[in-house]
C-alpha cells in the first residue's frame, strides 16, 4: 500500500482518524489552557511545564500495571471509555477555585487511563490496514497530530486572548465527547486481540517478554530517550515566550507534518532504516542555537526545521513491529507510547528544574545537548549490535521466546 487513495478506501479508517482528530484537539487546546492557567496562578516555569508534560509520568504506572488491556480489551469499548475519562476530568480541571494540588491529581488519574492509549489506537490500525500499509498509515496519523497541533495550537492561543482558561477546558472536554462518539458510532466492534482477562501478572510477563531481547532494547530507547529530552525542552515555551507559546508549538507541528509526509510517502522503505539516526539528530541539534536566546521569529525557524526529526519515531516503530509477533504488536505499541510518554514528563520535569535554577534558553540547550548524546552513544551500541551474528533462520528479537499467555 504505497498510496493515500488505496489508505482511504481501506473501511473504517477514516473514522480512525477523525476520531483520532478529535481526542488530538482536545489535548492539544485543554495542555495550552492548563500550562497557561497554571503559570498565570503561581508564576512558576516548572509547574506550568509539570502540568503540559508530567502527567505522562503517570503512564509510567500504568504501563507497569495496565497495558497488558492493549490486546485483552475489545479496542472499540476501550477507547470510547478512555475519551469520556478525559472529558470527565477535564470537565474537573475547568472547576473555579480548583487547588494546584488538586489539578495535578486529576492529571495523575487523566495519565494512568491514557497509559492503555497507545498501545490500543496502535493494535487498532495494526488490524485495520495490512502490514504494507501501516508505516502509511501512521504517518498519516502523525501527519494529522501535527495538523491538529498547527491548528489547536494557533486556534487556542486566539482563545486565550479572548476567552478564559477555564473555558478553553470546557470546549477541550466537549471534543473528547465528541471522540468518543465518532468512535463508538464509526468502529466495528472487535473481539480483544489475545485472550484472558488484562492483569498485572500478565502485564509484567509481557513487558519482561519484549525487553529481553536486545535489539528491542535499543529500538525502544531510541523511541523514548531522544525525544522525551526534546519535548522536555518543547515544555518551557510558556516561559521561554509566553506571548508566543502557541506559535511555537504549531511551527514544531508544522515540522512534524512536513517530516511524517516525507519519511511516509516519499523515502523508499528500503531507506528508511538508515535515517533513525540523523532524523534523531536533527530532532535536537536546532535546539542548541537556544543558548543565544534568539527572538521569536528565529525560535519558529530553529523549532519548525527540529522538529523534522520527530519522524523517527516511524522509522524506529516499523523497527519494533518486525521484531515484535503479532499477538504483541498492541502491548508493544503500548510499551512504546507509555515509555514515550513517561520519558517526556521525565524530561518536562529536568527541564523545569533546570529553567527554574537558570533560564528557560539555557534549560533547553542542555536539554538537546543531552538528547544529542543519547542518540550517538545508541548508534553505537547498534552499529554493534549489527555486527553479531544472527541465529540461523530467525529475526533478532522476533523469536524464539515464546508469546506470554495468561494462566
Amino acid at each position: 500500500m504505497r498510496s493515500y487513495r488505496s489508505l482511504f478506501r481501506t473501511p473504517e479508517f477514516t473514522p480512525y482518524l477523525l476520531s483520532f482528530a478529535a481526542f488530538a484537539a482536545a489535548q492539544t487546546i485543554g495542555g495550552l489552557a492548563l500550562g497557561t492557567l497554571v503559570f498565570r496562578a503561581t508564576g512558576s516555569p516548572f509547574l506550568s511545564a509539570v502540568s503540559m508534560f508530567g502527567p505522562q509520568l503517570a503512564q509510567l504506572l500504568g504501563g507497569a500495571f495496565l497495558l497488558s488491556g492493549a490486546d485483552r480489551l475489545p479496542p472499540r469499548a476501550a477507547l470510547t471509555g478512555l475519551a469520556l475519562a478525559f472529558a470527565a476530568g477535564t470537565a474537573v480541571l475547568a472547576l473555579p477555585g480548583l487547588p494546584v494540588w488538586a489539578v495535578f491529581a486529576v492529571l495523575l488519574l487523566q495519565g494512568l487511563v491514557a497509559s492503555l492509549g497507545g498501545g490500543v489506537r496502535g493494535g487498532l490500525l495494526n488490524e485495520i490496514l495490512s502490514k504494507d500499509g501501516y508505516v502509511l498509515g501512521r504517518s498519516v496519523s502523525n501527519m494529522l497530530w501535527a495538523l491538529t497541533q498547527v491548528v489547536g495550537f494557533a486556534t487556542g492561543g486566539a482563545l486565550l486572548t479572548l476567552l478564559s482558561p477555564r473555558t478553553c477546558l470546557l470546549l477541550a472536554a466537549a471534543l473528547f465527547v465528541m471522540s468518543a462518539l465518532v468512535t463508538c458510532l464509526g468502529l466495528t466492534a472487535r473481539p480483544p486481540r489475545s485472550s484472558g482477562r488484562p492483569s498485572v501478572s500478565a502485564t509484567w510477563r509481557t513487558n519482561a517478554l519484549l525487553w529481553s531481547s536486545r535489539p528491542r532494547r535499543l529500538t525502544y530507547l531510541g523511541l523514548w530517550v531522544p525525544n522525551g529530552l526534546v519535548v522536555g525542552g518543547d515544555s518551557l515555551y510558556v516561559s521561554y515566550a509566553p506571548g508566543a507559546a502557541g506559535t511555537l508549538y504549531a511551527c514544531g507541528a508544522l515540522g512534524m507534518f512536513a517530516g511524517d509526509m516525507a519519511v511516509g510517502r516519499l523515502v523508499p522503505p528500503a531507506l528508511r532504516p538508515r535515517l533513525a539516526t540523523p532524523l534523531r539528530l536533527l530532532l535536537a541539534v536546532p535546539y542548541l542555537f537556544f543558548v543565544l536566546r534568539p527572538g521569536v521569529a528565529l525560535s519558529a525557524v530553529a523549532v519548525t526545521v527540529a522538529s523534522v526529526g520527530f519522524a523517527a519515531s516511524l522509522v524506529l516503530q516499523e523497527r519494533l513491529m518486525s521484531l515484535t509477533p503479532d499477538d504483541l504488536a498492541g502491548q508493544a505499541l503500548g510499551l512504546h507510547a507509555t515509555g514515550m510518554a513517561a520519558m517526556q514528563g521525565v524530561g518536562a520535569v529536568l527541564a523545569g528544574t533546570l529553567a527554574q535554577l537558570t533560564s528557560p534558553a539555557t534549560a533547553m540547550t542542555l536539554m538537546a545537548a543531552g538528547s544529542v548524546t543519547v542518540t550517538l552513544t545508541l548508534a553505537t551500541l547498534g552499529r554493534h549490535e549489527e555486527r553479531q551474528p544472527a541465529v540461523p533462520g530467525t529475526r533478532p528479537g522476533a523469536r524464539p521466546e515464546p508469546a506470554a499467555t495468561d494462566q
